[in-house]
Parts: C-alpha cells; sequence; structure tokens
C-alpha cells in the first residue's frame, strides 16, 4: 500500500523545489499555530513558557489507511472505555492478577499498596474520569488491526495531535494542483476540545464552581505547549481555572479538609489531571508517594484513579485477553468479539511452551515490563538472551510479559525534525482517544475523542514522540 494515493505514490520522489516549498510552509504554520514543543537545546523551555520553542517533529504528508480500519478503531474505543470502567471496580481482580508483579516491580508494588489502602477503608469512586489511548498497527501479513496498549493515565498529543490533521489539511488544500490530493480524506481531529470537554463535564459534576482542575506535571516539561492546548480551551470555553503542580508541590503545599476536599497552595481541586506519575522516575523521594496518596484519599476527581491507572498495567492487558475473563466485566457478546478481533498475542512468561517459542525465534515477539512511555520493551535477540536469563536467575518472570510481535507495513515518508526533512522507510501506529465519565450509576460521556498518528522510522523499536523516535503524522482516508 503506498503512503498516498496518485499522484504520489511515493513522496521520495516529489520534486525538490516543491518539497522546499512543503517544508518551508509546513514550518510557518506551525510556529503561527502552536505544534511547538521545548528546544532541548535551551535550559529554559521545560520551565518557562514561550522560551526556546521548535515545532513538534512531524510528517510532511499524512500516512494512507484504510477507512474500513479507521471506523474499526473507533467503534472499539467507547467499548474499551467500558472495559476499564468494569475492571476497575474489581479490587480482587486487579490485587490478583498483579499480585506476582508486585513481588518483583518495586514501582507496581508501591502502586498496589496505594490501591490495597483505598480497598481496606472502602474509598468510593463515584464521579470516574477516564481519558485514554488505545494504540493499534495494522499487520502487514494479516491485514488485521491488531492492539498494541491501552493507556490510561497521561495519554499524551491530544493537544497537538489535532493541530497535525490541520496542517496536513492546510497544505493538501494549499497545493491540490500539484499534489493532486483531496484534504477532506483527513478525518476531522477534535482531540484537544474533546478532552477540554470532559475535564469541564468532570468539573461541573463535582459542584463548587470555585474549585480549579489541577495538571500533575513532570518538572522541566518540554511538551508543556501539548498540555496547555487542554487547559487554555478550559478556560477560553468553560471558564475553568486550571494550576500545573508537580507532585513533591503536592506533598508541600497539599492537605485534604475534614470533609474530604483537597487544598492545594490555597485552591481547592475538583478534578486531578495526571501527566505525571506513569513511571517510577516520577517518584525519586517519598514525598511523590505521599502526594499520590494523598491524591487517592481526597473527594477530588481524579484522571486517572488508582483503579485505573492499574487496569492500565500490561499484565492486565494480557489477563484479559485469556479465554473467558472479557466475559467477566462485559454483558454484550458483540462487543466481546470487536475486542477479541483487535487483540494481539499475549502471554505470561508461566506459559512455558510461548517462552520456548520466543527463544527459537525472538523476532516474532516483544517482551514487556509494566512500565509507560517509551524506551522499555525488548525487541529481537535481547528477547532471547532476557528469557534465558531469567531461567537461569529465575526471579522477575512476572515482571514482563510476552506479546506477539506486530509488523505493519513499511511505506516511504518525509519526516521534518528541527527544519530539516529527511526522506526515510517507516512504519505508523494509530491511536484513538477516548473520555469517559460517570457519576454513580449514570453514564454522562462515552465517546472516541479524536486520533494520534504517530510514524516512525522502521529500524526504531519504540513509538514514544517525545523520547525522539518517532514524529506526529495524520491519516489519509483510503
Amino acid at each position: 500500500m503506498n503512503p498516498l494515493q496518485n499522484p504520489i505514490s511515493d513522496p521520495h520522489t516529489i520534486d525538490p523545489e516543491l518539497l522546499n516549498k512543503l517544508v518551508h510552509d509546513a514550518l510557518v504554520w506551525s510556529s503561527l499555530h502552536g505544534l511547538v514543543v521545548g528546544d532541548k537545546n535551551s535550559h529554559r523551555s521545560g520551565s518557562v513558557p514561550g522560551v526556546g520553542m521548535v515545532h513538534a517533529p512531524i510528517a510532511l504528508l499524512p500516512n494512507s489507511f484504510p477507512e474500513s480500519h479507521w471506523k474499526q478503531a473507533c467503534e472499539l474505543a467507547p467499548i474499551f472505555n467500558e472495559l476499564v470502567d468494569s475492571v476497575s471496580l474489581d479490587g480482587k481482580f486487579l490485587q490478583d492478577t498483579l499480585s506476582r508483579t508486585k513481588k518483583v516491580d518495586a514501582f507496581t508494588s508501591r502502586l498496589l499498596d496505594i490501591h490495597s489502602k483505598m480497598l481496606q477503608i472502602g474509598k468510593k469512586e463515584d464521579i470516574r474520569l477516564g481519558l485514554h489511548r488505545s494504540d493499534y498497527m495494522l499487520d502487514e501479513k494479516t491485514n488485521l488491526l491488531l492492539q498494541i496498549e491501552l493507556n490510561t493515565i497521561s495519554c499524551s498529543f491530544s493537544g497537538l495531535g489535532c493541530l497535525v490533521s490541520e496542517l496536513h489539511r492546510s497544505l493538501l488544500s494549499h497545493y491540490k494542483k500539484t499534489l493532486g490530493l483531496d484534504s477532506h480524506k483527513i478525518p476531522v481531529n477534535a482531540s484537544a476540545t474533546k478532552f477540554a470537554e470532559a475535564l469541564a463535564k468532570a468539573w461541573t459534576e463535582y459542584r463548587n464552581p470555585s474549585a480549579v482542575v489541577m495538571v500533575v506535571v513532570q518538572a522541566g516539561e518540554r511538551n508543556m505547549y501539548d498540555q496547555h492546548w487542554l487547559t487554555q480551551t478550559l478556560k477560553e470555553k468553560y471558564n475553568v481555572t486550571s494550576i500545573r503542580k508537580t507532585l513533591a508541590e503536592i506533598d508541600a503545599l497539599g492537605k485534604i479538609l475534614s470533609g474530604g476536599t483537597l487544598v492545594v497552595d490555597g485552591e481547592t481541586v475538583a478534578v486531578v489531571y495526571f501527566r505525571a506519575g506513569y513511571a517510577p522516575t516520577d517518584y525519586p523521594s517519598e514525598s511523590e508517594w505521599k502526594a499520590r496518596r494523598l491524591i487517592e484519599e481526597s473527594s477530588a476527581v481524579k484522571c486517572p484513579s488508582i483503579s485505573y491507572h492499574l487496569t492500565g498495567t500490561k499484565k492486565v492487558q494480557q489477563e484479559l485477553a485469556k479465554p473467558n475473563v472479557l466475559e467477566r466485566f462485559l454483558e454484550n457478546k458483540d462487543d466481546i468479539a470487536k475486542l477479541r478481533e483487535c487483540f494481539a498475542g499475549l502471554w505470561s512468561l508461566d506459559d512455558s511452551d510461548a517462552v520456548e517459542d520466543a527463544i527459537r525465534q525472538p523476532g516474532a515477539y516483544v517482551m514487556k515490563p509494566q512500565r509507560e512511555g517509551g524506551g522499555n520493551n525488548i525487541y529481537g535477540d535481547d528477547v532471547k538472551e532476557t528469557l534465558l536469563r531469567l531461567q537461569r536467575d529465575g526471579s522477575e518472570e512476572a515482571a514482563y510479559i510476552l506479546m506477539q510481535r506486530i509488523f505493519p507495513t513499511v511505506f516511504p515518508t518525509i519526516l521534518v525534525r528541527d527544519g530539516i526533512a529527511y526522506k526515510e522507510h517507516a512504519i505508523s501506529e494509530l491511536g484513538i482517544f477516548s473520555a469517559y465519565l460517570r457519576n454513580k450509576e449514570t453514564v454522562i460521556s462515552n465517546e472516541q475523542c479524536g486520533y494520534l498518528m504517530r510514524t516512525k522510522v522502521s529500524s526504531s523499536n519504540e513509538g514514544g514522540v517525545a523520547a525522539g523516535f518517532a514524529v506526529l503524522d495524520s491519516l489519509y482516508l483510503t
């Protein structure tokens, strides 16, 4: 499949003069429309807005994608939302599923401790907000859309992802004569607006007009503009104020009032939106863990709650793919069949047949630890070596799962980074954003909220854009 329909079946053959114009216009558009990140060469770029900005890494032109698979991915979003909510309510299932992981993974263990404490004190989350992103690849051999993972915490690029769709629509429209492409084939992407709307609705449910939305951030966050797009929309469209705090600041400035109200730096917090707290590096000291526990014990709406966070772990994903497990959480047989269709092969390291097969043909598998963010997975011969080492040491097996490696179509593309265009061969990953909000028995919203296309050089194994391996892209439906 070519990345674009004719006349450009291969963007590498674009006339150099036209290519320069396209790149120039893309860079101007990105700068004027806030499609930017902090420049790692500027030491203040992660702390002072407006200082040291550079355009986000992008694909110059959209990537073709079959409309039928696009529709399938959109249809799955509300079903996955419902599944996450249902699983999150089964505290015993989460504790049991992760019990062995707990023994060998200190980070998951600390999360489980907080979850266990909430179960002990009978903490109920009446208002539950999930802002999720389910990531897929289209497997070339089987032509199946397969899920890579479901992210339930800190789903990035809802702010910038929709801008790439707009940029590509603008380029295709302006260069319609020379490119001969239809800008309407790029699906509308309202991810920033939709996520802001869900946060605003959760804020409304909390019923305190003077309260704020608190974004939990990493110190020196160079991807801050992606986050500012949401909070700016919250302010302009819904008149909701937001504050940004690190976990360390929340520990220093936060307290819970007698009724459970969370107050941070003098502000009552209605909604806590995590854009940090998903990796061990976010907890360098005890104070960060104290902050996380404080938030969980409060009456603020958490996005995500500790149970939603744990539901998104790789081990839970693998457990849900086992026969008859989905039936515990979903009633609709058609919905269950739709989810099963997109599950890739997933195995625990207890499965000796799968482990032996992975040692024999490591290229067909990926080993995944219980981690979010890029840079953590194990590929190729490293799979074999890690499995053999674990067999020798017999220790950390429960810290990993095995997953079928998906091989998407490799296609020619042009990636733009630091103002320079690179002709590369790449693969793509489609992320579908979704929002789920309920208050006790009432589901207030459950919908697909736009998308994120990430394109990465085919020799790169990891998909995290911020980790520096990939670029933001959009879709051209075929």
